[in-house]
Parts: C-alpha cells; structure tokens; sequence
C-alpha cells in the first residue's frame, strides 16, 4: 500500500510499494551527473545510504544535499553515498560544481523513474512526479536497514538519526 506525505500541510499520495526496515531494497538504476548508470538498492557488499529529494533548485534540497556531503566525509569507501532527484543531469552537474559536493554521487531518475520501487515517487498535486524526501540505508546483504520518510516535504530529514545508524553500521 504506497504511503503519504504532506506538501505545506496537504496530503498527498505516493507511488509505489511502501518498504519497510527489514525489507530487501529493490535495484534501481539511476543517471549520474556524467550520464552514467549507477545501480543503488540490493547487495552490493557495502552499506547503502539512499536518499531522495525533490530537485536540487530548491533551499530545503540544497541544504541536505550540501550536509550530507559534509557529513559523509568522513566514511570514506565505507558507505556508497547516493542523492536522487528527478532533476536532469547536466543541472546535477551544475550543482555539484558550484558547491563542491564530491563525498556523494548526485543522480537522476528521470530515465527509468525506478525509485517508484522505493514508494517515493509523488503521484498527485503540484509536484506530481519528482521524488518525496526519503532517507533509506541498505546494508551490505541488500536488506532496508533504515528508513526515513520525511512527512512534511519542506522540512529536512533528521541527520543525527541517519548519521548514527549509519556510524552504527560500519
């Protein structure tokens, strides 16, 4: 059964399956800012940290993306880090560039929408279509470890909670 979110205090439907910790994490495939494919989701032998979000042109976006960048620094090969967007690739790599953001790989969905997979695809209402705010941490056999769907579009997700699941993981 997909799940819900709020967007400025409107509720409003997700597509797709709504995964739960424990769950395996499907494979999706994702376009990286240099239009290469990446495969995020399954076992991949390393902790996955999956997260979601509607388009890096937004304030709430670019501010996850900028922590999480930050954050991760200091993990290393330890995590594969992934951002997805429905944003185009070539607006990814604008991004990337302008805030040095290299300790996470910054991908879109826009060619395959596989994240449907993740239940986090919005299926109604203005932003019908791009992806909901999610935070989702894979662990090294392809299960859901973790799982963060943010409730209100517009707020941030809680980084300590990921951050010390993930610390706690590698």
């Amino acid at each position: 059964m997909a799940e819900t979110v709020t967007l400025k205090g409107n509720t409003v439907s997700l597509v797709g399956p709504a995964l739960n910790v424990g769950d395996p994490a499907p494979e999706a495939v994702v376009v990286t800012k240099d239009l290469e494919e990446k495969r995020v989701g399954g076992a991949q032998g390393k902790v996955q940290l999956i997260i979601t979000v509607p388009s890096l042109d937004t304030p709430v976006c670019e501010t996850e993306t900028k922590k999480f960048n930050e954050m991760v620094q200091g993990l290393g090969d330890k995590v594969d880090v992934t951002v997805v967007s429905m944003d185009l690739p070539f607006a990814e790599k604008r991004f990337c560039e302008s805030f040095n953001i290299g300790n996470v790989t910054v991908a879109s969905d826009f060619r395959y929408r596989d994240m449907e997979k993740y239940g986090v695809l919005i299926a109604e209402g203005a932003l019908k279509g791009i992806l909901a705010r999610a935070v989702f941490i894979v662990d090294a056999d392809g299960k859901v470890a973790y799982k963060q769907l943010v409730p209100e579009i517009t707020q941030e997700p809680n980084y300590d909670e990921v951050m010390d699941k993930l610390k706690s993981m590698v």
